[in-house]
């Protein structure tokens, strides 16, 4: 087996998930059609939906489209469809989100090289509000360097347009980040504690990554106790106080005190939690495909790629409840990495494909 340690920075989650799949077992079914089914609606025209945003109106979602290619080098390259996009809720429609350059320097690391413009490879994204007022939208990026992108969002005609800022470059591949109000950001780095030629099993759960933190005036750094199976979807506490991440491979989710730099409480799940958002009531939703291989349930003939879950986590006793199971509801989705409420819906996003999942919410 080849080292995959170099496949998982190059392609993410979809690659190592590809290649975990295609050691056996039958062919993915076909996907239901696009539209209505009942009480779920799937959403076409998107491409790998990795993660999910709403707008401050709470009138479009920001997807991060995680499209990447082999370029003629043989290195990594943004697919045709690679970028960020907003999705009219109301109109059902995609678009590209616009982007245009205007550094700051009190965004990011003085050292950053400078705007990468369409060659962005982006991955999990955070959006929030800092001291200053302004909304930031902090990107995962695997495209042209392995960085934060730190974006300003701006409503201008009724529609939104993104203003980049600057960046934070690292040696590391990144999962996910939290971006926070000063500035400063929490951040996943899956594979950190995995040598170049480690070919042990990435999916068994044992620890291969790290939660890390950066900030303007102190380099990234790791935070101490966050050893875990493939840190994943990183999510920043109101209180200022606790963070929460996501275990993928373990099928765990983590709180995290700031101040006390340890893990104060963990969740286990039946499913493998990808990224993770916060409700309108103060609790939490993972979602993630039940298993990286093999068939859910088994012999069922459905390859575990498709099987997927979203559960609600209440942050304060870090207890857990199924929202949604795709068991005997076919083929809706593949690869499901989030799941984002939106009023009385759910949106579903996925690390690859065509599509959202709308549901509706419990």
């Amino acid at each position: 087996m080849k080292p995959i340690l170099p496949l998982l920075a190059a392609f993410g989650v979809a690659a190592s998930v590809a290649l975990a799949q295609s050691k056996g077992g039958p062919p993915a079914p076909p996907l239901m059609e696009c539209g209505v089914h009942g009480d779920i609606e799937i959403l076409c025209g998107t491409r790998s939906p990795e993660d999910l945003e709403l707008t401050p109106d709470g009138k479009y979602l920001i997807v991060s489209q995680m499209v990447s290619t082999r370029g003629a080098n043989g290195k990594t390259a943004p697919g045709p469809e690679a970028g960020l996009v907003l999705f009219d809720i109301a109109a059902k429609k995609f678009s590209k989100l616009s982007i245009t350059e205007g550094r700051d320097t009190k965004w990011g690391d003085p050292a950053c090289p400078g705007f990468i413009a369409d060659r962005m490879i982006p991955h999990g994204i955070s959006l929030s509000k800092r001291n200053s007022g302004a909304m930031q939208l902090y990107v995962v990026n695997h495209g042209a360097r392995e960085s934060i992108e730190m974006f300003e969002l701006k409503q201008s005609g009724g529609s939104w347009s993104l203003i980049w800022r600057g960046c934070a470059v690292s040696i590391r591949d990144f999962n996910d980040a939290a971006a926070l109000p000063d500035g400063s950001f929490i951040a996943t780095h899956p594979t950190a504690l995995r040598s170049q030629g480690d070919t042990s099993d990435l999916f068994a759960g044992s620890p291969s990554g790290y939660v890390s933190q950066w900030s303007p005036v102190k380099e990234e750094g790791e935070l101490p106790g966050t050893h875990a199976g493939y840190p994943n979807g990183v999510l920043a506490g109101a209180d200022g106080r606790h963070m929460y991440f996501n275990a993928w491979t373990a099928k765990e989710v983590h709180k995290y005190d700031l101040r006390q730099s340890k893990d104060v409480g963990v969740v286990k799940l039946d499913f493998m939690p990808d990224n993770i958002t916060w409700t309108a009531n103060g609790h939490m939703l993972a979602a993630g495909v039940k298993s990286a291989r093999g068939e859910c349930p088994s012999g069922s003939g459905t390859p575990c790629i498709q099987a997927f879950e979203v559960a609600d986590i209440d942050p304060a006793n870090m207890t857990a409840q199924s929202v949604f199971d795709s068991q005997g509801k076919g083929g809706l989705i593949s690869g499901v990495s989030v799941a984002l409420q939106v009023g009385n819906s759910i949106y579903i996003g996925a690390f690859q494909g065509d599509r959202l999942v709308k549901i509706r919410s419990k």
